[in-house]
């Protein structure tokens, strides 16, 4: 056997065993990373075409290299497939399974024109041993067939590598490294291919077989160097830009390692510039944020965005290395905005009248409270107002209910227009009402609950064309209160009031009486 033959059939073995080296390393640490699967089972059948194609160089007769030459298109015509499928699954991408299937259609069909060549030469027009070469070469004349497999193999690594390239200007430094040694990776079989091709390469020696394992070199360093498959593109853009929360990654010093496009919604000033620096640098405006972010607890945070107020609960989770030793932490923003409206949302609910949407009895009673509480560790004066409507039950008695309810909203809102922001406006009973009026002097108290009285008495309710009028009686009190006087209580008033109403209604109803 020539030296020169013995030496290109050691370089061919030898890049067999580099691509089963990496086959056997990926499916023992990395096969459930993204692309795995695909990439084992690639560097698995370059394997097999690889070792196929040292024994044709060996071959000593045309018989022998055809028999070669079938057991390595067991594998070529996948190999394409299977570098395309890995590349789409390492960006993150899916393919439907029709798609993936219908991709294997075309090597099916190679591998069935190669092996029924002899019957149609729609693969190779003609085999024979070459006549320039010192030892044993296929010489061989493509067909149709041969030329739609080469195309196809063609257009997979060229598609596989405009969906790396496309992820470049996405993705960080690290994994523009790994996508660089991919792409220049899969560069390197279509030379081959070029110069096999079109006769360029000596004595006609296919130069797929040690390309493709100079391909896994590439591949292999992207693995073993910069983790290809352990920290995939498809963590850092697919998941971590499309979480709704927003997302920032400190290290154990506290510098900004990684952030996500959530997190510039919370801070805006943030940016590529901003890696490296430390969060609190960043944050240097923002001494609230600042401070939870110091303290490093889960917490709840307010800000503003667009004129809306976001509501924000902020989580905190340590990172550990292999060792189990911290090594920095990943702090989530989640948008609880919903759900903080919503609970307000059920607490005004729990806090209103359903009908006339006033306070309701319970929580005006406990938001006065508040306010003597605050008197009485301040002083002021208050005064408080309690109303009913003058023979209601003749309205429901003559009307029905629907037109008492309709008066009994009149008259609500007849009261809303007329009282001060701060004041509360309660439906304490059926048709009656109470007010209470924080820092009011009493005769400013009468003459308020005098216009709602001469209000309510013109204002007309219409029910099924029916129109109802009605009038209402009011009992007015006052309590001065002094710094630390305890003595007077938003139920202590509302006795006096009710007292004031029931005088109100024995001189003759439609009148505002006052016991101070």
């Amino acid at each position: 056997m020539p030296r020169e033959l013995l030496s290109y059939i050691l370089v061919v073995i030898m890049a067999g065993v580099l691509s089963l080296f990496l086959c056997l390393f990926a499916q023992l640490k990395i096969k459930d990373a993204p692309g795995a699967k695909p990439y084992i089972l690639v560097t698995l059948l370059s394997s097999i075409f690889t070792f196929s194609y040292a024994f044709e160089l060996s071959s000593t007769s045309l018989e022998q290299i055809i028999f070669w030459l079938r057991v390595e298109y067991l594998a070529l015509p996948f190999n394409p497939v299977f570098l395309l499928l890995m590349c789409i699954e390492y960006v993150g991408h899916r393919i439907n399974k029709v798609w993936k299937y219908a991709l294997f259609i075309i090597p099916f069909i190679t591998i069935f024109m190669h092996y029924t060549n002899d019957l149609h030469h729609f693969y190779y027009k003609s085999m024979g041993l070459r006549s320039d070469s010192p030892f044993p070469i296929i010489k061989l004349v493509g067909g149709p067939w041969f030329y739609v497999h080469s195309l196809f193999l063609f257009l997979c690594v060229m598609l596989s590598i405009i969906i790396l390239l496309k992820q470049v200007k996405k993705s960080s430094f690290r994994f523009r490294m790994q996508i660089s040694m991919m792409v220049a990776g899969l560069i390197i079989p279509i030379l081959a291919d070029y110069y096999y091709i079109n006769g360029l390469s000596s004595y006609g020696i296919d130069l797929g077989p040690v390309s493709m394992s100079i391909t896994f070199i590439f591949h292999g360093a992207a693995l073993l160097t910069f983790q290809m498959f352990n920290v995939a593109p498809i963590a850092r853009e697919t998941v971590f830009e499309s979480m709704k929360e927003g997302v920032i990654v400190l290290n154990q010093q506290g510098l900004i390692v990684d952030y996500n496009h959530g997190m510039r919604k919370v801070i805006p000033m943030l940016d590529e510039h901003s890696i490296g620096k430390s969060i609190t640098s960043v944050l240097n405006g923002n001494h609230h944020l600042r401070e939870i972010i110091d303290l490093k607890q889960d917490s709840d945070f307010n800000c503003s965005l667009n004129g809306n107020m976001v509501h924000y609960h902020i989580g905190f989770s340590p990172v550990f290395n292999k060792s189990n030793l911290p090594i920095g932490q990943i702090i989530t923003f989640a948008d609880v905005t919903e759900r903080v409206l919503m609970l307000e949302k059920l607490k005004q609910l729990a806090s209103l009248d359903g009908l006339t949407q006033i306070l309701n009895r319970t929580f005006f009673i406990k938001k006065s409270e508040m306010i003597f509480d605050v008197l009485s560790l301040e002083g002021g004066s208050v005064s408080v107002i309690m109303f009913d409507i003058d023979h209601f039950k003749n309205v429901n008695d003559t009307f029905g209910h629907e037109a008492g309810d309709a008066v009994i909203t009149l008259v609500a809102n007849t009261a809303k227009e007329h009282i001060r922001e701060g004041d509360l406006l309660g439906r304490y009973g059926g048709e009656e009402f109470i007010i209470c009026l924080p820092n009011t002097a009493l005769p400013s108290a009468y003459e308020l609950a005098d216009i709602i009285r001469e209000k309510v008495s013109e204002n007309i309710a219409l029910v099924y064309e029916e129109k109802i009028s009605v009038t209402c009686s009011f009992g007015v009190t006052h309590a001065l209160i002094e710094a630390g006087d305890r003595v007077h209580s938003i139920k202590t008033l509302m006795r006096r009031a009710d007292q004031a109403l029931y005088a109100a209604k024995k001189n003759g109803r439609n009148c505002v009486q006052i016991i101070a």
